[in-house]
């Protein structure tokens, strides 16, 4: 491909993401000779918010702000997958995990009655998974959960005593982990099966136009996902080249909370992703009932993912 082409690319600070792969290899510049911009944001609705305003073309995205911002008319679509269960619930040292409940999330929430649960920005993955948790369980008056525009915080919040719990992805846990001994009290697999933690989000107006862009795009994304998976102490290494401040041990350990990396869009992502339209309906987040051609466009990431997942 020859485009010349200037791609603007909105991605997070969460490390088991391409993103990173792709910054630190170089392999979009000289495959598909673009000049790329990469901008990290706080969070999904930032980047939603910066792809209804024309500032980034792509983004990485958890599928609940996505489908926030399709339901005011942002023109977006989901192209291609990149891992499921990516949200983490995480406790101080003495907290009661889902394991000691023998399997009761209720009783695990119980003991953050009057307390408060840190947690990424609001219409974040995690946000709408926790308060929905709270309000399946009826605790909507007993819990609080305060949302950060910047995860980053959490984890300094967590170890002064502001939060008593935290939510969010793997990275977050580790840091946590690190920062105050906190540890998992409900595993990712356990808070929302297959739940869609980010997926390739693009602007329609991309894809109409320069399909060949976006189809190049997921074949390294694609090539990036099987890295991580296949082999992710080369992948920690270059990430950790990237980022400086981080050792690949600790992208390993992140790597390895919820090690379910690919690019494809399976039934099992789209009807775990569709699930979340009754959830932000019932939440107050969107107001109309969304379908899944408003959401996902298979089309490319068909051609390109042949088989079976790697989800599992």
């Amino acid at each position: 491909m020859n485009t010349n082409t200037k791609l603007r690319i909105g991605h997070l600070s969460t490390l088991y993401h391409t993103s990173f792969i792709l910054m630190a290899s170089g392999w979009l510049e000289e495959e598909l000779d673009l000049t790329v911009n990469w901008t990290m944001f706080g969070g999904g609705p930032a980047i939603v918010d910066a792809l209804s305003k024309k500032e980034v073309d792509i983004g990485y995205i958890g599928l609940p702000p996505v489908m926030i911002g399709i339901n005011r008319g942002v023109p977006i679509k989901c192209v291609g997958g990149g891992h499921v269960e990516g949200t983490v619930m995480i406790g101080l040292p003495d907290s009661t995990s889902l394991n000691e409940t023998k399997g009761d999330i209720r009783a695990v929430l119980e003991q953050f009655r009057g307390k408060t649960i840190g947690c990424p920005p609001s219409g974040s993955i995690h946000d709408v998974i926790i308060r929905n948790l709270i309000n399946k369980c009826s605790l909507n008056d007993s819990i609080t959960v305060k949302n950060y525009s910047w995860a980053d915080f959490i984890p300094d919040a967590l170890t002064d005593g502001e939060l008593d719990a935290a939510i969010g992805t793997p990275p977050l846990s580790v840091v946590c982990a690190r920062a105050c001994g906190a540890r998992v009290i409900i595993e990712p697999s356990k808070l929302w099966p297959w739940n869609p933690s980010y997926g390739i989000i693009v602007s329609e107006e991309l894809l109409l136009n320069q399909p060949n862009v976006v189809e190049g795009f997921l074949r390294l994304h694609e090539d990036a996902c099987n890295l991580i998976r296949d082999e992710p102490h080369r992948a920690a290494k270059m990430v950790a080249q990237l980022v400086e401040v981080i050792d690949s041990d600790f992208i390993m350990q992140t790597y390895q909370i919820s090690p379910k990396y690919c690019a494809a869009l399976p039934d099992e992502y789209i009807s775990s992703s569709m699930a979340f339209v009754k959830v932000l309906r019932e939440l107050g987040y969107i107001d109309r009932q969304l379908e899944e051609d408003d959401i996902f466009n298979r089309s490319l990431i068909g051609k390109i993912h042949l088989g079976e997942n790697h989800y599992r």
